[in-house]
């Protein structure tokens, strides 16, 4: 079994058009997803997400990548300090 770590990625989204995308991603990482929270901040037209994963730290910073790529999304993840025994 893969060694795996719990994270939290933080997610910041500008560009409403590049939220289909980043749904579509989340959903390739369903089986590591632990649990996420949306908070649309109006005032300002951004939406920031909060997703916690359990997963192996090649996918955590895989799906941070990818995300992080998207037009108008930033994303950056943090570590738990140790992995799981």
């Amino acid at each position: 079994m893969e060694e795996t770590r719990v994270a939290l990625l933080g997610v910041v989204v500008e560009n409403p058009d590049s939220v289909e995308e980043l749904n579509a991603l989340l959903h390739e990482y369903k089986d590591y997803i632990i649990g996420r929270m949306g908070i649309p901040y109006r005032e300002r037209k951004v939406n920031i997400i909060s997703i916690v994963l359990d997963a192996p730290a090649d996918a955590i910073s895989a799906l941070s990548g990818k995300a992080g790529m998207l037009p108008g999304v930033s994303c950056k993840a943090v570590y738990s300090k140790l992995p799981n025994e």
